[in-house]
């Protein structure tokens, strides 16, 4: 891929992931499990324990690519080697991380992403704040996701053909 076009998507990457980490932290310094939990539910408290855990994890991984891909792009000469290997793990970090969350409160149901409905269905019915959070940044993943689609697959086939 050209260094104009490697570099123009980081820098949209960069934005994307700063606006999903707008919202994750503005979540997770406002709620906690005590908050989310409805009482005498053991199954809600297990529920939303594994989604702010997922949500957690997603923040740390969006956080440690926006600042990768900061620190490429505020470089003198653009290193484009490096920021392809960035972008490689914003998808399979981040983008991976939102859509197969290790505790599964969630997941997405492609059979609705045609519809106009949303496409993440969750496995317990949450409380509206929390569900809102998952579906704001579902469009900043779904973004990255179809911006990025690229690196799943193609840009490891690359480099393992460079490498022979």
């Amino acid at each position: 891929m050209p260094s104009a076009n490697v570099k123009a998507l980081a820098e949209s990457s960069r934005e994307k992931l700063k606006a999903a980490i707008d919202e994750l932290e503005t979540f997770l310094n406002g709620h906690a499990l005590p908050q989310l939990v409805e009482p005498d539910h053991a199954e809600s408290a297990t529920f939303y324990a594994g989604l702010l855990s997922d949500l957690r994890q997603l923040l740390v991984f969006s956080e440690v690519s926006y600042e990768k891909l900061g620190a490429l792009l505020r470089r003198p000469n653009f290193d484009g080697e490096a920021a392809e290997r960035s972008l490689y793990e914003v998808y399979h970090h981040c983008v991976n991380a939102f859509f197969y969350p290790k505790n599964e409160g969630y997941s997405e149901d492609g059979r609705y992403a045609y519809t106009g409905q949303d496409a993440i269905r969750f496995r317990a019915k949450p409380v509206r704040v929390a569900r809102d959070l998952v579906l704001q940044v579902s469009r900043v993943y779904e973004e990255l996701r179809d911006d990025l689609s690229y690196y799943e697959s193609e840009y490891l086939t690359q480099r393992r053909l460079q490498s022979k």
